[in-house]
């Protein structure tokens, strides 16, 4: 404004010369102090950094030392906050390396859409490494700390990575299979944790891989998936590891593998081919015969048999395989001699096996059934898309009427409860405890003697029949095992005197339902961009189910009356894992059908037949409430707008209609550009053909790129909050803003 009124000043000699000294001046204190960059009160920082770094000074809790930061505001790139690096407006680089720094990662590193380096090693952070991580980064250090819990499986995505170390920690369980897509890994040091199970098949294809650090973990099975790895370093040192040495890393020029349990010797030839028995077709993974068989636990292949660190010699290697020639001739003779005096009465046995054992092999004639469901583990193809999960979610049936019969062979690790504590807890489930109800039961709010709260679903016994009630433990046992940020976690049970509980952990800001439909103002409160994240988290926590888990998960009743939200917005998805208890009674399906009739797929309305596509239909139908604000179905409005699918799958490609359609809660406040192409993925998930759907995985990196895009756009933006907003129509006449 002020240079506009200078320009017109200047431009007229008519005015007295005085007159324009005094405008002149009155100019340069304008200039001065709307005009200069070092005035402007906006940040020079994105937004999302800034938020996401004021998180993690907290979540650090806010030490001293790390000069410039704050927890709230702030302007990291202008005042050069201590350990960060900027380009432009974007946070580049995070590097507080040793400095003391004790608490735990925070919740939203993910915000740093730029971030390339990220090095906090040699700190007391504890707790687990956070589920989402920044999603760009090439550089990724955390070792020397206390995390705990597992490898997040957002490591998946992070298709730039170069250098990842997470050495010298408290990481547990085992290594999901989250390295297919890391092409460009060249370093991985997983070293000195207590890190468990066989590696994933995922890090045979770490093509640029050249060093590998596992030493000092808990971690077992063969090592044949790295024998084509081009390594030039690789330490195995001091686990578990079995089998026999694979002679392509005799090549490795420094190799470190003492301490394990290595059969003596070369590998054996392959015994003879068995046809495959014929199997039903699962297409998250095929099954095929190991590479190579497993051997007895023995001394380690070195000499070194106290535990010391040696490396192992293309010489002592190639003396080994002459000199055990004959002894494995040996070996396979006699085990074709075992086979051939096999007492007939295996053959009877196996004509009356389960399924399972009969389509074993012979040489798995002596197993039991825990050695031969772990050998079916182990000969998953390497080729597998479908990643595996963090934990093997594998449990026996359960026997017994009313579910009183005996545990899983897995274990549950929900904690076991009383029906008298969970009474003490909800008040005798009193009508002011329950928060709410679906077709399998009632949900109330318990709050323990301790002050803890929970979530208790009291499943209705006449919804289950007799299967369904011995299959409760089975179900539990899989739930308790699901560890997602956006999935709302079991963590607890009871089957006492014949009731049938679950408890939940309680997330207490309602659902996204009744926030989007029901509650005054409530509306407002879902921002755009609260919008997003909750349409991303639910998405996660779709692909965690689909593709993570094996076998997939479907959820089957996915609608925003279970999507519940915490303080933050965060979304956390309910009843995941219970389609296992879905009852199959006429008078129940109904039931199911009509509350949430608006969100199944055709295919489920016409058939009964519901897939991963079924749960990405009605996700599409979620992204639809998010859109619009309208319920899935609606009586109150006119016949033609009553199915909001119906009404709105025409609209999503008309730009003119799409922003008519948008949720006047909004005001106009949404990123206009974001708007055709969140129709565009709705429009994908919500196609009546299930094969022309897109796996959740592709929705989620399709969210993924919007909000990538919508954060550039904040950062070009000369908009005071940084969005290029829809203007109301009722506005336009008093501003020029496009978009």
């Amino acid at each position: 404004m002020g240079g506009l009124r200078e320009r017109r000043l200047l431009s007229d000699p008519a005015r007295p010369t005085h007159l324009s000294m005094a405008a002149l001046a009155g100019i340069a204190v304008l200039a001065v102090l709307f005009g200069s960059p070092a005035a402007v009160v906006e940040s020079a920082t994105d937004p999302s950094d800034v938020q996401a770094l004021g998180v993690l000074y907290s979540a650090l809790n806010s030490p001293p030392h790390l000069f410039g930061w704050t927890s709230s505001g702030g302007d990291p790139c202008r005042d050069s906050w201590k350990g960060i690096t900027c380009s432009g407006s974007a946070v580049t680089a995070i590097q507080v390396s040793g400095l003391g720094l004790n608490g735990t990662l925070g919740y939203l590193l993910s915000y740093l859409l730029s971030l390339k380096t990220l090095d906090m090693s040699n700190n007391n952070i504890h707790e687990g490494i956070p589920y989402q991580l920044p999603p760009n980064l090439t550089y990724l250090n955390l070792a020397n700390n206390n995390l705990s819990g597992n490898l997040p499986y957002s490591i998946y995505t992070m298709v730039s990575l170069n250098y990842l170390n997470l050495s010298h920690n408290s990481l547990s369980q085992q290594i999901g299979d989250i390295f297919e897509n890391l092409q460009d890994l060249s370093e991985l040091d997983l070293s000195f944790n207590n890190l468990t199970g066989d590696l994933p098949n995922s890090l045979s294809s770490l093509s640029n891989l050249s060093s590998l650090y596992l030493q000092e973990n808990q971690l077992t099975g063969p090592l044949n998936l790295l024998a084509n790895l081009d390594l030039t370093t690789l330490n195995i040192a001091d686990n578990n590891f079995s089998g026999w040495i694979p002679q392509e890393f005799s090549s490795i020029p420094n190799l470190i593998a003492g301490g394990n349990s290595f059969a003596n010797g070369p590998a054996p030839p392959p015994p003879p081919y068995v046809p495959p028995p014929s199997r039903p077709h699962n297409r998250n993974h095929t099954e095929a015969p190991t590479d190579t068989p497993q051997g007895p636990e023995s001394k380690p292949f070195h000499p070194d048999n106290k535990n010391n660190k040696k490396s192992l010699t293309a010489g002592s290697v190639t003396g080994i395989v002459i000199g055990s020639t004959l002894g494995a001739l040996c070996i396979v003779l006699a085990v074709i001699f075992c086979i051939w005096n096999l007492p007939k009465k295996k053959d009877d046995t196996r004509k009356n096996a389960s399924p399972s054992l009969a389509s074993a092999t012979i040489g798995a004639d002596r197993a039991t059934d825990k050695e031969m469901q772990e050998q079916r583990l182990k000969t998953a193809s390497v080729t597998s898309l479908k990643p595996l999960p963090p934990e093997k979610m594998m449990v026996e049936k359960v026997y017994g009427k009313n579910g009183s019969g005996k545990r899983p062979k897995v274990p549950i690790t929900a904690s076991s409860h009383t029906v008298a504590s969970l009474q003490l807890a909800t008040n005798s489930f009193s009508q002011d405890s329950l928060v709410g109800e679906g077709s399998l039961g009632r949900v109330y709010r318990a709050e323990f003697s301790n002050g803890k709260v929970f979530a208790i679903k009291k499943i209705d016994s006449a919804a289950l029949s007799l299967q369904e009630e011995d299959n409760f433990l089975e179900a539990v046992s899989n739930m308790s095992r699901l560890r997602h940020p956006n999935i709302v976690s079991l963590v607890g049970y009871c089957v006492e005197h014949g009731q049938r509980l679950l408890v939940y952990e309680y997330i207490g800001n309602g659902t996204l339902h009744d926030m989007l439909h029901y509650a005054d103002d409530s509306g407002n409160k879902l921002t755009w961009n609260a919008r997003m994240r909750v349409a991303l988290g639910t998405a996660r926590a779709l692909e965690y189910l689909h593709e993570v888990c094996l076998p997939s998960l479907v959820h089957r009743n996915f609608k925003s009356a279970n999507i519940l939200l915490d303080e933050e917005l965060n979304p956390h998805l309910s009843d995941c894992g219970l389609a296992a208890l879905t009852p199959n009674t006429e008078r129940q399906v109904s039931t199911e059908v009509v509350g949430s009739f608006g969100y199944s797929a055709p295919e489920f309305a016409m058939s009964g037949v519901y897939t991963v596509k079924s749960d990405v239909y009605s996700f599409g139908i979620v992204m639809l409430e998010l859109l619009t604000g309208r319920k899935p179905l609606d009586s109150s409005r006119e016949r033609s707008e009553q199915s909001l699918v119906r009404w709105a799958t025409p609209q999503l490609h008309d730009i003119d209609a799409l922003a008519k359609m948008v949720d006047p809660a909004l005001n106009g406040m949404y990123p206009a550009k974001s708007l055709s192409r969140f129709a565009d993925i709705i429009a994908l998930c919500v196609q009546p053909e299930p094969e022309f759907r897109p796996p959740i995985s592709e929705v989620v990196q399709q969210l993924v790129r919007l909000m990538q895009r919508a954060s550039m756009v904040r950062r070009s933006s000369g908009d005071e909050l940084g969005y290029s907003y829809r203007v109301p129509e009722h506005e336009v006449s008093m501003t020029d803003l496009s978009f």
